[in-house]
């Protein structure tokens, strides 16, 4: 399935790419025609990725490394052609309350969700210099909009890289950068699919109170961090699109038992 031709022939790194939202947008980048470098620590995940996806460069790596940026350059150099773009979307995500989060959990959300995030865009704006421009995305959280119930560390790191966004957009603009975010809700992946099988008050909360009442899945996020990076959203920058079924606009009590 393919959803924007204007991406043929781009290069562009995913992170995270080795299952969920991440294996989904790879899959629909390498299908539009891009060359992906997909960075993950999932060394399995990674040799499936790249054997069954055309396009795909794999590169086996923490995104927490402050070494990353420097092998993504040489790895830029072995393919030799400048950067397109960037969809930053390892992430960690855990429940828990303020009192109930340490320093050392905290940090932990930042480095995954944010810092790695910054250092990766920082290195990428540079390095999209060479091709005239380019595009950023970074896969947020809904929990970044609304407030959620025991999720601290969680939402207050997703909210710092919607911030990021709105900040790196506004500097980069003038440099023919665009940098925009996806705040995903509910969506069934390898971590999240049992839990929603069997929480019930996850289904009511997160399905039977949005609008579309159906769970997300992650051909629904890539296909509009696809649109993001493409030329058909060359005038959307620094914005925050949510992928949730319509769940922060439209959380209401419904008659009917969800699908």
């Amino acid at each position: 399935m393919t959803s924007s031709p204007s991406l043929a022939g781009r290069l562009i790194i995913v992170t995270g790419a080795a299952s969920g939202i991440g294996e989904a947008t790879v899959g629909l980048l390498a299908g539009d025609g891009a060359r992906v470098i997909a960075v993950d620590r999932n060394e399995d995940g990674l040799a499936r990725l790249a054997a069954g996806t055309a396009g795909v460069v794999p590169l086996l790596a923490d995104v927490t490394d402050p070494a990353l940026p420097e092998r993504l350059s040489q790895t830029l150099q072995s393919i030799g052609r400048p950067l397109d773009g960037l969809v930053n979307n390892a992430g960690i995500g855990r429940g828990g309350m303020a009192e109930e989060t340490g320093d050392a959990e905290l940090e932990q959300f930042l480095a995954v969700n944010l810092v790695s995030a910054f250092r990766l865009s920082r290195f990428a704006v540079g390095a999209m210099r060479a091709a005239g421009g380019g595009a950023i995305v970074n896969v947020a959280s809904i929990y970044s909009i609304v407030g959620a119930t025991a999720s601290a560390g969680y939402s207050a790191s997703k909210a710092a890289l919607a911030g990021l966004t709105r900040q790196m957009a506004t500097d980069y603009g003038p440099e023919n950068i665009r940098i925009n975010a996806v705040a995903p809700g509910l969506i069934e992946t390898p971590l999240t699919r049992e839990r929603i099988a069997s929480e019930t008050w996850r289904r009511h909360i997160f399905i039977e109170q949005a609008p579309l009442r159906r769970v997300g899945q992650p051909i629904d996020v890539a296909r509009v961090i696809a649109f993001l990076l493409g030329d058909a959203a060359g005038f959307v920058t620094g914005e925050t699109v949510r992928v949730d079924g319509g769940w922060a606009m439209g959380r209401y009590p419904r008659p009917e038992a969800a699908r």
